[in-house]
């Protein structure tokens, strides 16, 4: 009886010993499989973090590239506009050596019979009268047109040539806007008292359209008179040198 009783403890011995060998077993395999789970957690962490790193890196290697893009951009706008402005400067400097050297070369010249010298322009006063409109083709084929009165020392040597003389200013194309035979606007006048007056719009003295330079009635200070363009008058040519 007391064999049968110590069998059935080795038994139940052996018995146990497999139960407590398995439980080990299985803890081990999940504890194994948790140690697994948690290094796949932890390198995808680390992975994430790499990308995380490398996304930032990027955007700013970006930025920077096309920040510097940009300011080499600006820089050679900026040196193409200075470039262009030195073109400019240039060229203006070229046209004024152009235009100073003509007009010396023309001071160096003197006049031709029948004209008088003035500053930097020539006159010419005619000896016969004509219509405003003819006076001025005279001037034209002479290489000239009629005078442009620009200053008071040029008003006063005109006076001193003491003639009644067609001067190239009219309001034919705009009634009351006055204008020099170049087309620039009348800046300065010297009108005799209540003229310009259009013939004071008197039908019978017609349309007063042109402007003489009479010194002959008038104080000469202020000698201008508009006049009917169909009258004859002497006239005065100029040239600028």
């Amino acid at each position: 009886m007391a064999d049968y009783v110590n069998k059935q403890v080795i038994e139940l011995n052996k018995v146990n010993e497999e139960n407590r060998n398995r439980a080990t077993r299985s803890v081990k395999t999940e504890t194994h499989l948790s140690d697994g789970r948690l290094r796949l957690y932890r390198m995808a962490a680390v992975c994430l973090g790499v990308l995380c790193v490398l996304q930032v890196t990027l955007n700013i290697s970006l930025r920077l590239a096309f920040y510097n893009r940009g300011n080499e951009t600006e820089e050679r706008d900026q040196l193409q506009t200075s470039c262009n402005t030195l073109t400019e400067e240039r060229d203006q400097l070229q046209k004024e050596r152009d235009y100073l050297m003509t007009k010396f070369s023309n001071l160096k010249q003197t006049c031709p019979e029948g004209w008088q010298q003035f500053n930097s322009s020539w006159y010419f006063l005619s000896t016969e009268t004509k219509t405003w409109e003819e006076s001025r083709e005279d001037c034209l084929e002479r290489g000239a047109d009629l005078v442009i009165i620009n200053s008071d020392m040029e008003q006063q040597f005109l006076i001193g040539l003491n003639k009644g003389a067609w001067i190239g200013l009219t309001d034919s194309v705009s009634e009351g806007t006055w204008r020099w035979v170049d087309g620039t606007p009348l800046t300065i006048s010297y009108w005799h008292s209540q003229q310009p007056d259009n013939g004071r719009d008197d039908p019978k003295n017609g349309e007063e359209d042109c402007v003489e330079l009479n010194t002959e009635t008038w104080p000469p200070a202020k000698a201008w008179n508009d006049q009917s363009c169909l009258d004859n008058r002497h006239w005065i040519c100029e040239k600028v040198v």
